[in-house]
């Protein structure tokens, strides 16, 4: 065959970073909020997270989703997920590097109690995920269903060790066994939706202890998990059970799963339809208290909604970068062109504001500042995660038709930028619920409008930005109305209050001038004249392993 052209101008595979240690904005967040052996413990996870080999485990994983096996060749019913080896990988690693479970039990330890372990974790996971996200799913809810399970100490001494665990030991087996849990839940039904008051299913108590749930669920993430948290109705009113998918003799509990959703993205995880039938499982909380039971989980999952978007703006930008500093266009590389610089330079501003709130909200965490992480967790869960499709679609423009072939990673970290906006409560029910947080004599209103008021007297825009969200909240009348300029502002506060407190000028200034102050356009890449934009971007960049 005759050769008719030559390979040039295109861009070697993203390959040999550190998404961790090579990240100055996440680096000095968890120095900020922890310290350096904290960041030196991630070192092993961050080499592996820019490698080869886990961007071939996240590639495979998603283009062999999981397949639902519900029953065996000898017609009995199993209600199994297979997944590919790759999402296995993904799962050891994360796991296997204290992602999940494993901050609870290290930052209650009575000999050795760590005080960074949350930070430690959430620097990981933004750190970890950019390889994949769809496995980040059952990793979040393992974590987050620590807390609320501690509402049953009868429980939590049986499963906590395995959910705090850096084992992960696939497949089903009795839970009490197990090196290792994972755990999912149940909340969501097709009438109720986030109104999980209006929950159908039934729960009758047995003579041994546990209840029979009968009913189904719309959404249940991960169901090859080994536990899940599932809402029902008592005589009391919604109650929340703890559901184990063997039971204790061995034998499996009812969990039927009648369906895998095909879903937009998120595609190497599974998320199901569930039927319970006489299904087994134990009270968690007392009745007809199950709601407040699984917000504990749920304001533990928002943060991950949050370190999860963060890692996607934070994977998109990275790979914008990495295109711009090695494919040429008119006679210079795409970096040093002025207007792509702007472009560069907005994605990298909004990706150190979501890193900077992101980390924040871990430290609240570490520090027991649950009034704080009540309402700046919403106020962050609202806007860091509506930005997030935005901003992708800016980074994988920057590839043009390069980022838009399933080749590149811009379609799968496309697909997956709008779940966190839905997920734990979609915009609408979180901007109300930051409202409900944020009534004036609440201390969480207190704890957050002290780290606004941290950063007034830096920046005369962000010090107008503050006076409008004292304004707005003044007005409570048409307050739910107004709800998601309300949270969307409160959250901007705050990102403006932690840059103009520790970011470099260059970045604190572009993100006044243009978030707060209004010099800005309604797309990407118009940040005003005189902004530092190849300082900003010189900042951005991922440095090597």
């Amino acid at each position: 065959m005759s050769s008719t052209h030559e390979v040039t101008n295109q861009v070697p595979p993203l390959v040999g970073h550190d998404p961790i240690a090579g990240d100055t904005a996440l680096v000095e967040a968890c120095l900020r909020h922890a310290d350096e052996l904290t960041l030196d413990s991630l070192e092993e996870l961050g080499a592996l997270a820019g490698s080869a080999q886990a961007a071939e485990w996240g590639r495979l994983a998603n283009e062999n989703p999981p397949r639902l096996r519900t029953h065996d060749r000898t017609g009995h019913r199993v209600d199994e997920v297979e997944f590919h080896p790759a999402w296995h990988e993904l799962m050891g690693a994360a796991v296997g590097h204290g992602l999940a479970g494993a901050p609870w039990a290290l930052a209650d330890d009575p000999e050795h109690p760590d005080p960074h372990a949350h930070v430690r974790r959430a620097v990981g996971y933004l750190g970890w995920t950019q390889v994949e996200m769809g496995h980040a799913c059952p990793v979040t809810m393992t974590y987050a269903v620590v807390p609320a399970l501690r509402r049953a100490p009868e429980l939590a001494v049986v499963f906590e060790r395995g959910l705090t665990s850096t084992s992960y030991e696939a497949g089903l087996a009795d839970p009490r066994t197990k090196a290792g849990l994972v755990a999912g839940m149940g909340m969501t039904e097709k009438q109720g939706g986030s109104d999980v008051r209006a929950t159908t299913t039934r729960a009758v108590a047995r003579p041994d202890g546990t209840y029979a749930l009968t009913g189904h669920k719309w959404f249940t993430s991960a169901p090859m998990s080994d536990l899940f948290l599932v809402l029902a109705q008592l005589e009391e009113g919604v109650s929340c059970f703890l559901v184990p998918r063997m039971l204790p003799d061995g034998d499996r509990n009812v969990f039927r799963l009648q369906r895998l959703k095909d879903k937009l993205g998120d595609r190497s995880n599974a998320s199901s339809e569930v039927e319970f039938d006489g299904t087994a499982g134990w009270l968690v909380g007392e009745p007809g208290r199950g709601v407040p039971a699984i917000l504990e989980m749920v304001a533990t999952t928002r943060l991950d909604c949050v370190l999860g978007s963060a890692a996607t703006v934070r994977a998109a930008l990275t790979q914008a970068l990495h295109h711009a500093r090695h494919r040429e266009a008119f006679g210079a590389r795409l970096v040093d062109q002025p207007l792509m610089q702007n472009v560069l330079a907005d994605l990298a501003v909004e990706s150190e504001a979501a890193t900077a709130l992101a980390i924040r909200l871990a430290a609240a965490q570490d520090a027991g500042e649950a009034d704080f992480l009540r309402l700046a967790g919403a106020a962050a869960k609202f806007a860091v995660c509506k930005r997030t499709p935005t901003l992708v679609a800016e980074a994988l423009e920057v590839l043009g038709g390069n980022g838009y072939v399933e080749e590149s990673v811009l379609p799968r970290l496309y697909r997956q930028a709008p779940l966190n906006s839905i997920w734990e409560g979609s915009g609408n029910v979180i901007a109300l619920d930051v409202l409900r947080a944020m009534d004036r004599r609440s201390e969480s209103a207190e704890a957050v409008l002290a780290e606004v008021e941290a950063a007034t007297g830096a920046d005369d825009r962000y010090d107008a930005a503050a006076a409008r969200l004292h304004a707005e909240l003044a007005d409570p009348e048409q307050l739910p109305f107004r709800a998601r300029r309300v949270a969307e502002l409160l959250a901007l506060c705050l990102q403006g209050s932690l840059l103009l407190q520790h970011a470099p000028g260059a970045v604190a200034d572009a993100f006044c001038a243009t978030r707060l102050g209004g010099d800005w356009g309604s797309v990407l890449g118009t940040l005003p004249a005189g902004t530092a934009t190849a300082e900003i971007v010189d900042r951005a960049v991922v440095a090597p392993a």
